[in-house]
């Protein structure tokens, strides 16, 4: 399968997204952006997209939050998706409605080449915090920004405000070997967890007006079909998912039942809500 060029410090990163990683992130599309549409709710109303805005989303993934922008700008805008997995990019052509001003390329934002000056706005769901280089990569994107240009983003707060991400890693951690202790400039989930870093790679890659809204939610991540359809989630997708790869049948049978065990306190109906934080960020092009 096709990859991107890209710089080779992500060289990992395109790995994994290109690899098992992507595939099962793409198999999953249809329950994750039903999860995580409370964040994509809040990106949009926080970035302010109006018709005929021209935008470039960072990460896209499977699409869903491009093709909101881009229904959002109507047709005289124009949205353009920027991903390194390709599986991913080929469910999000495949889910764009046809005649919708977007467009999808797979791309390394780091190094790709955008028209300068081009672009309005720059928004990502969780697309940015696995930059080896952000201070390059986000410098590279504000070049395609016109001066007068924002960005908007979300990426996780701290992983002690994540439960749902949480409460089955410990309890899979019941049964296998702690996954590597990431350092606190190392890309993963919450690499942008801490505000000081966030605004110093903003700040040098030359951004101003920054600012952090916390905002705390409650995912579902059973979405409405029980707890067995939690379990599985935090199997499939997930640090929880992570730490039991690779594991033999039973491990990951004992794992489960750990994890079921967990989420029972959580239990309401058919749902499994468990409480969530993102920092929603905004800033304006230097």
């Amino acid at each position: 399968m096709e990859q991107p060029a890209g710089h080779r410090l992500n060289a990992d990163q395109i790995a994994y997204w290109n690899g098992p990683g992507g595939q099962h992130w793409t198999d999953r599309q249809q329950t994750q952006d039903i999860l995580l549409a409370p964040v994509c709710d809040i990106l949009i109303d926080r970035a302010g997209a109006k018709a005929g805005k021209r935008i470039v989303d960072v990460g896209c993934g499977c699409g869903a939050t491009t093709i909101a922008f881009a229904q959002a700008v109507g047709p005289t805008g124009h949205v353009l998706g920027v991903d390194i997995s390709a599986p991913m990019l080929a469910r999000a052509r495949q889910m764009a409605p046809a005649g919708l001003p977007v467009e999808f390329v797979l791309a390394d934002a780091t190094v790709h080449e955008f028209v300068p000056a081009s672009f309005d706005l720059m928004v990502s769901r969780f697309g940015v915090m696995f930059f080896a280089e952000p201070v390059l990569s986000f410098a590279n994107v504000r070049k395609a920004l016109r001066s007068s240009g924002r960005l908007a983003f979300a990426c996780w707060r701290e992983p002690r405000d994540n439960p749902w991400l949480m409460v089955p890693l410990q309890a899979a951690y019941k049964h296998v070997a702690k996954l590597p202790q990431l350092g606190p400039e190392d890309p993963g989930p919450f690499a942008f967890a801490s505000e000081e870093r966030v605004h110093r790679i903003l700040g040098a890659a030359g951004f101003s007006t920054i600012k952090m809204e916390p905002c705390h939610l409650s995912l579902d991540i059973a979405i409405g079909q029980g707890l067995d359809a939690a379990v599985e989630a935090a199997l499939e997708i997930g640090p929880a998912s992570r730490a039991l790869e690779g594991q033999p049948a039973d491990v990951r049978a004992a794992a489960a039942a750990s994890i079921r065990e967990a989420l029972k306190p959580f239990v309401s109906g058919q749902s499994v809500p468990l409480a969530a934080s993102i920092w929603m960020v905004t800033a304006r092009a230097s």
